[in-house]
């Protein structure tokens, strides 16, 4: 579909503007063709005469790479079910590993959920944690950890919800996994009319919703209607996807790969060519400098909120 740059680009236009080019500065549909830059198009309205692309407003602004790398990257992102890693992203793309890196955390940007719409439920919510294993460590270091228990220490939470009736999936970094972190996240994104399901974690005792739970603590993993498996599941994938393709993830940019797998599992039953055209979509408004990524503490903007 895409055997040269212009093709690319002409497809990468349509999803962009759809009917008709407009003006990214202004949004005024006053532009004419301009040939005489690199821009091709400028906005003729008094107040703006602007030139711009295709690019500018969305994550490929000031991008060297072409429309052609994008959208290939785009396709090999979205087809891969376990994402892609940067090394082989380089590889493919014939660009140098830092560009891969650069590119791949700008599409990750583009799965991240920008509805404000609150699950009908039933909803069940879970959290995991991501980090090595102590019987990795040096001997050193498993004696500083020692006397600091076990389980989940220097490790990074994620918390996660499943929507069983559309089954959507949410799911963020957190700095912790008490009730004053935890409550807030499940009332901003679930109907106060929900039924709640997690495991038996006391940070869920007190919600103010309707909610069931069951003893992980005593091997129940289902009663009735109350489980978690479809948001372990979620966590299995994340987690296969992190030994397996990303071997290591920084906590700084944790976020945005969890933020790739939930918009990723989000439009699963959309075929390949729709599913890149929401990628595209969810380009737009967004840019994430090289610099700037380097210094992100990995958080977007929803895992701010």
């Amino acid at each position: 579909m895409f055997p040269d740059d212009d093709v690319a680009q002409a497809w990468f236009e349509k999803q962009r503007w759809w009917d008709e080019p407009w003006c990214p500065h202004c949004g005024s549909f006053n532009i004419r063709p301009d040939k005489s830059t690199t821009q091709p198009w400028r906005c003729r309205n008094d107040g703006c005469r602007e030139r711009f692309s295709a690019k500018v407003g969305t994550q490929l602004y000031k991008s060297k790479l072409d429309y052609q790398t994008w959208v290939v990257a785009i396709y090999l992102m979205t087809t891969s079910l376990k994402s892609v890693s940067s090394m082989k992203l380089h590889r493919d793309l014939d660009i140098t590993q830092k560009t891969a890196w650069h590119l791949t955390h700008r599409i990750r940007e583009a799965f991240e959920c920008d509805s404000d719409d609150r699950f009908g439920g039933p909803v069940e919510v879970d959290e995991t944690y991501f980090g090595g294993k102590r019987s990795n460590m040096n001997n050193a270091r498993r004696k500083e950890l020692k006397d600091t228990g076990r389980g989940a220490v220097e490790k990074t939470a994620v918390v996660g919800m499943k929507d069983r009736e559309t089954n959507e999936v949410r799911a963020r970094v957190v700095d912790s996994t008490d009730a004053k972190t935890l409550h807030p996240f499940i009332k901003n994104n679930v109907d106060k009319d929900a039924m709640v399901y997690t495991d038996d974690a006391n940070v869920y005792d007190s919600l103010s919703f309707g909610h069931e739970s069951v003893k992980h603590s005593v091997s129940e993993y289902v009663k009735g209607m109350a489980h978690t498996n479809g948001v372990e599941s979620f966590w299995s994938g994340l987690k296969r996807a992190h030994k397996g393709t990303f071997h290591k993830i920084s906590p700084k940019h944790l976020n945005r790969y969890v933020q790739e797998f939930a918009g990723r599992h989000n439009i699963r039953d959309h075929d390949t060519l729709e599913q890149m055209e929401q990628i595209v979509r969810g380009l737009e408004g967004k840019h994430v400098p090289y610099k700037g990524l380097k210094k992100s503490n990995g958080l977007s903007s929803m895992a701010r909120a």
